[in-house]
């Protein structure tokens, strides 16, 4: 849009310091990631203490090779429904930017964070090759739901949306990347995500905070109640059932004690709580819209 209001110069403002952000900080996975390095033999792939089933029965029958190699397969789960993800993310951008004016610094920092969405695509896809893992994706049904919204979100619904996966990621990546004691590849995705993704964070936090005070009693309660769905669907398949049959567990009985863990309600409810805070400050949450948010374990333990 034009720059002749507040709103839109201090829009422009943000995405000059993003612009140059960008240009500072950039990266190119391919080449600055050692993929010909070997494992480390003995070393997880995530901290032990946030594995899905950490603290179970099952774990503490399970041997450490076992425990080492889920949290591999744990790794390459969700590095798959991150590349899902920012494929319904990117097409969110290409939506709400086909209307603005092309040469806007908003929109050239939309095509910024595409270019580094891409990017980021091909480095969760070489990690899960790296890994030796199946793409497991989200499955079927979140295949399907995506499909709508990537059609229908747009405005605060679309960007804070696109908040659910880059918040909670951002947040277990920074935890990986701060713990010497893992895979040396696994921490360096996860630094090379972390420092992009600030950026689009601020951009997608940028957005909601301008928007959210104008919205009508109607948009705030279908977009409570979109958001509501899609942390559902999201925060319940970081984890592929896949990934137990893969390490020899009968993945029934996994999935239950995942679901039902206190130490997987706290991983959850901690890389998501800035998402919380910030989705709370802006109305965005309440309604029917509650009882997914408590099924999706992202408010951990606190309801």
């Amino acid at each position: 849009m034009p720059t002749t209001d507040g709103t839109a110069t201090d829009r422009e403002r943000v995405a000059e310091r993003l612009l140059a952000a960008s240009h500072a900080h950039a990266f190119d996975p391919i080449t600055d990631i050692d993929w010909d390095a070997p494992l480390v033999d003995g070393a997880f792939f995530l901290p032990a203490h946030r594995v899905s089933l950490y603290g179970t029965p099952i774990w503490e029958r399970m041997s450490e090779r076992q425990r080492i190699d889920l949290s591999r397969h744990e790794v390459a789960s969700m590095a798959s429904v991150g590349i899902w993800f920012e494929v319904v993310l990117m097409q969110l951008l290409i939506r709400h930017v086909y209307d603005r004016p092309l040469t806007s610094r908003h929109v050239q920092y939309a095509f910024m964070e595409i270019a580094e969405e891409c990017r980021h695509s091909t480095m969760f896809g070489t990690l899960i090759d790296k890994l030796d893992c199946p793409e497991y994706g989200p499955g079927p049904y979140a295949h399907m739901a995506a499909r709508v919204m990537k059609t229908l979100g747009s405005g605060v619904q679309a960007f804070a949306m696109a908040l659910i996966a880059e918040e909670v990621l951002d947040t277990m990546q920074r935890e990986m990347m701060a713990d010497e004691s893992l895979q040396p590849i696994t921490r360096q995705t996860a630094r090379i995500h972390v420092v992009e993704e600030a950026r689009h964070v601020r951009y997608a936090r940028d957005e909601v905070a301008r928007g959210a005070p104008h919205m009508s009693r109607t948009e705030r309660a279908i977009t409570r109640l979109a958001l509501a769905r899609a942390a559902h669907i999201i925060a319940t398949r970081l984890v592929h059932p896949g990934v137990y049959t893969a390490v020899g567990l009968d993945a029934d009985r996994a999935c239950r004690a995942a679901r039902a863990n206190p130490h997987r309600l706290d991983a959850l409810g901690h890389w998501s709580r800035r998402l919380i805070a910030f989705y709370d400050e802006h109305g965005l949450l309440g309604g029917p819209g509650q009882r997914l948010w408590r099924a999706s374990g992202l408010m951990g333990r606190q309801i």
